[in-house]
């Protein structure tokens, strides 16, 4: 008996929804946006409860703000490969590579064995005045070992305010003893493009970076190719786009 008047219940609060909806379509609507945010609140209280539960229950004391952040960038990966969340050292980072200049060394470094390796100086730049060699090994940084550093570590290091110096410990080939060269560091601007002539006639242009110097970078190698060449004898340009600048 109970479970009739229920049903009569229903079927009578369903017409008067149906009846509604003919009538009335916008609530419809209403009651749907409703339902998904009130699911959207129950999820986040499913993340709230998941979070006090790793900080209360969790072998070691995490770290609430990196809890957060790995949350979210969780929320935005589950976008896209190209969707992130920058904390505020990166949006900083983000903020010197599209200027293309920054207070540093000037020189062109990888990681090898643990260590910094020069690949080469940049010309006309702190390092390369100071004397600083393609091949040398940093193995010190100011007083601070590199070996356990990791390369990003290691170049944020030597980047800093302009007119400051800093100190290298450097293992140079056929010397027995450590060179150590003092740097005092200026503005070294990014160079955002290369180019160059291939075969006489054609013009190859490699973008690196994509910062304020990019076009009129790019600009000036154009120009400097057509007057290499001749506007009436280049055949074509290569624009070289890998690694996604």
């Amino acid at each position: 008996m109970m479970r009739r008047t229920s049903l009569s219940l229903f079927g009578v609060a369903a017409g008067a929804l149906v009846a509604v909806g003919v009538t009335q379509p916008r609530l419809i609507s209403n009651m749907a946006a409703q339902a998904a945010s009130s699911d959207t609140y129950r999820q986040l209280n499913l993340f709230g409860d998941v979070f006090e539960r790793v900080r209360s229950d969790y072998v070691e004391k995490p770290d609430d703000a990196k809890l957060v952040e790995a949350a979210i960038n969780g929320m935005l990966q589950g976008l896209d490969p190209h969707s992130s969340y920058m904390d505020a050292k990166s949006f900083r980072d983000m903020q010197v590579q599209t200027r293309g200049e920054f207070g540093g060394l000037g020189i062109e470094v990888t990681m090898e064995d643990g260590l910094v390796k020069v690949i080469a100086p940049i010309d006309e730049t702190p390092a390369a005045k100071a004397g600083v060699q393609a091949g040398d090994i940093i193995t010190k940084l100011d007083n601070d070992q590199v070996q356990g550093m990791t390369l990003n570590q290691a170049v944020e290091k030597m980047r800093g305010a302009i007119n400051t110096p800093i100190t290298l410990t450097i293992a140079r080939k056929g010397s027995d003893k450590p060179v150590e060269i003092k740097v005092v560091r200026d503005t070294i601007k990014i160079r955002a493009v290369r180019s160059r002539v291939e075969n006489g006639n054609i013009g190859y242009v490699r973008v690196t970076s994509f910062n304020e110097q990019t076009y009129d970078n790019l600009k000036k190698a154009v120009e400097d190719i057509t007057a290499q060449i001749g506007p009436d004898k280049i055949k074509g340009y290569i624009l070289d786009l890998r690694n996604n600048p």
